[in-house]
């Protein structure tokens, strides 16, 4: 015998198999970034992804998601690294020499011992990234962010560093020689023992900074505002201080600019 089944009675069933199928398609698990497909190049991004030891030199990486990848060991000589996200990433040891990383992202980033020499990082984020023993001579970090970054022991002669954000950054023992720091804030920076010989600080911002038994030979800190700033035990000679503000600022044991030791 052949039943009726009503117009209501359909309806639900197709809803009960509707949401079944939702319901199965919530709890798959999301796809997990395809490494092989970004080694061979046919994908550009891959967050998360263990790239230890990846030979990526001269590749075109513009705007890809690196977000969390173990790039260890990497090589990406002079590739195209504009605007990539790289946050909390892990590039420790990697070659990112002549890298081109403008305004890239790299917050939290661990760039320990990494090779920086003539990178572009100029408008790149780096707050809270760590950089110690970094090669870093030559390379570009104009108005970059680098707050809270952990840069010691770390290579920076010659370095352009024009109008970074270098505030509360850790710098102890690392050289900046050479380095052009004009108009850079290092308010409550950490720089005991930092070599800024021939540096170029004019009008930068080194108020609360800590360099005790830091180097400022020669350096030009003209216009700066030096404020609260400890210089005790370091070397102010023929440093360059037209205009600076000196309000607070410890001397005590200092090698002054006139030659003359600070009480």
């Amino acid at each position: 015998m052949v039943r009726n089944t009503s117009p209501s009675v359909i309806l639900w069933a197709a809803l009960a198999t509707l949401f079944a199928t939702a319901s199965a398609i919530a709890q798959e698990p999301a796809k997990a970034p395809d490494r092989n497909a970004f080694l061979a190049g046919t994908s550009r991004d891959c967050p998360g992804c263990d790239l230890r030891g990846a030979r990526l030199k001269r590749r075109d990486l513009r705007g890809a998601d690196l977000t969390g990848a173990d790039l260890t060991d990497a090589v990406l000589h002079a590739a195209k690294l504009m605007n990539v996200k790289l946050d909390h990433a892990k590039l420790v040891d990697a070659n990112l020499n002549k890298a081109d990383m403008k305004r890239a992202s790299l917050r939290g980033a661990d760039l320990t011992g990494a090779l920086l020499y003539g990178t572009d990082l100029s408008g790149a984020r780096l707050e809270g990234a760590t950089m110690t023993q970094a090669h870093m001579a030559h390379s570009r970090l104009t108005r970059a962010v680098l707050r809270g970054a952990d840069i010691s022991l770390s290579m920076l002669t010659d370095a352009e560093m024009a109008d970074s954000d270098l505030s509360q950054a850790n710098l102890r023992r690392s050289n900046l020689s050479d380095a052009n720091l004009s108009r850079s804030d290092l308010t409550s920076a950490r720089a005991d023992g930092a070599g800024f010989v021939r540096a170029r600080l004019p009008s930068a911002k080194l108020r609360g900074i800590s360099a005790i038994h830091a180097d400022f030979y020669k350096a030009n800190l003209a216009g700066s505002d030096l404020t609260d700033g400890d210089f005790r035990g370091s070397r102010l000679e023929r440093a360059d201080l037209d205009g600076a503000t000196t309000t607070g600022m410890k001397t005590k044991g200092a090698l002054l600019v006139d030659g003359t030791v600070g009480h």
